[in-house]
């Protein structure tokens, strides 16, 4: 059996777009196994009722806790919004959602300013939430923040219609106000968004400085791994030269496994080794 700190993380996301926080987490911890869950049976999760959310995500969330997890992301920002209480309460790890690090690492980045712009894409439903907006409030009371949602970067995301003149066309009409506010810094909101990373840079400006939650998370991660002594120290060998997605790195999906890889494999590049479909419906209830 495996000593705690050379235990998994687990990463748990609504759908695919939870690759992207994969992705920048192995990037940052090249020591550390993952095995990431994507809901794919049951999103969106934005259109769900708070108590619908709270049930999907322990769900999840005890589902990777049964595979022996050390830590757990909440990848979904709708989840990370709503649920990390109730994540907390049930399982017996660190959890770390993307919500309040992309925020924290905005208010870093733009503190030298004396009266700092920070915009937020997202989904609808993330927007209508305003947890980044009070994330960055608790982080800074002077920053002066713009929210605007962004629904169709998701479905540009995942067809990978990266600089399309369409897609062009969609961000220029979505982004009028953010170049119009003339913000420092622009929160990536959604996990799909680090795709189309490069359209948006260029439709607000290369001044702007774009703030992935993903890899804010990661770098949070990291800090939480190292204070509480739970960064692995045993290592895969060659840890440095990793791929992602090979066979150290598992995947769950609730459905259209196929589907997933397809779409793992336009984010990231490669198809996940280790690709499995599972049941996660009632473990909430099968715990208490």
């Amino acid at each position: 059996m495996l000593v705690f700190n050379q235990q998994p993380i687990g990463i748990f996301d609504s759908g695919v777009g939870g690759l992207t926080v994969y992705r920048a987490l192995h990037e940052k911890l090249r020591g550390e196994r993952f095995v990431y869950l994507g809901d794919t049976a049951r999103v969106p999760y934005g259109t769900k009722s708070l108590a619908t959310v709270e049930r999907y995500a322990i769900e999840n969330s005890q589902f990777l806790a049964a595979r022996g997890i050390k830590l757990l992301v909440v990848a979904c920002n709708t989840a990370s919004a709503l649920a990390l209480p109730k994540i907390r309460e049930k399982i017996g790890v660190e959890v770390v959602g993307v919500i309040g690090p992309g925020a924290r690492k905005a208010v870093r980045l733009t503190n030298d300013r004396a009266n700092p712009r920070i915009g937020v894409i997202a989904t609808e439903a993330t927007v209508q939430s305003h947890a980044y907006s009070e994330a960055i409030r608790k982080a800074s009371a002077r920053a002066e923040i713009l929210e605007t949602p962004c629904p169709l970067f998701v479905s540009l995301a995942e067809e990978n219609w990266t600089d399309e003149p369409e897609t062009r066309s969609i961000a220029r009409k979505y982004l009028q106000k953010i170049v119009e506010k003339n913000v420092d810094a622009l929160v990536l909101g959604c996990t799909h968004y680090p795709i189309l990373r490069r359209v948006i840079q260029k439709t607000v400006g290369e001044n702007v400085m774009l703030v992935d939650s993903g890899e804010a998370t990661a770098e949070e991660v990291e800090n939480i791994l190292n204070e509480k002594n739970l960064a692995n120290d045993h290592p895969p060998k060659h840890a440095g030269e990793r791929q992602l997605c090979d066979d150290l790195d598992h995947f769950y999906v609730t459905d259209a496994a196929e589907r997933f890889a397809r779409v793992a494999e336009r984010f990231l590049g490669v198809k996940p080794a280790k690709l499995e479909a599972v049941e996660v419906f009632g473990l909430d209830k099968l715990n208490e």
